[in-house]
């Protein structure tokens, strides 16, 4: 059964973990799966139609910067980055954006000795507040995996949260 936030029009872009998408194409609605302590990120600029989604597995790149150099979007820092650079060259402009936040839970690690999920939310607040951001909407932390869903044709965010049976609209334009 389809997801409730397509018609039936929309084509599916799945995002995987440590990876981005960007687009102007309307007809697109990208998807990121088990934002556990992972952060998932939206852009989507209103005027030129275009939309973003990031999952970033770690706040920063500095723990490995081979990798970050090759999967820039494994960690926040450079994961931000690469996706306001590539909305940037199909015209989106940073100052019209409009960004949602969902994950950052604690599902592996109990204990909060790591706390992965609070350091990837910190590490992206820390960024876009240093690029003079504004996060729209979020739905972080607890204990729950999230499905996070980008629909172009309107720059609605829906989230799927494990253990609820309805999704939730995060941003809408």
């Amino acid at each position: 059964m389809p997801s409730p936030t397509l018609t039936g029009f929309e084509q599916k872009v799945i995002v995987g973990v440590a990876d981005l998408a960007v687009t102007n194409n309307r007809d697109i609605v990208l998807i990121t799966y088990s934002l556990g302590s992972c952060i998932g990120m939206t852009i989507y600029d209103p005027i030129s139609h275009v939309g973003g989604l990031l999952h970033a597995m770690l706040p920063d790149s500095a723990l490995d910067p081979g990798k970050a150099t090759v999967q820039p979007a494994m960690f926040v820092d450079t994961g931000l980055l690469a996706l306001f650079h590539a909305a940037g060259k199909l015209k989106a402009e940073k100052e019209r954006v409009q960004i949602c936040v969902a994950g950052a839970a604690q599902i592996l690690d109990g204990s909060e000795v790591f706390s992965i999920g609070r350091r990837n939310h910190d590490a992206i607040a820390r960024s876009l507040e240093e690029q003079r951001l504004a996060i729209l909407a979020e739905q972080v932390g607890g204990l729950v995996s999230r499905t996070m869903y980008l629909n172009l044709r309107n720059g609605e965010v829906r989230l799927r949260v494990s253990g609820q049976s309805s999704e939730v609209t995060l941003c809408k334009n």
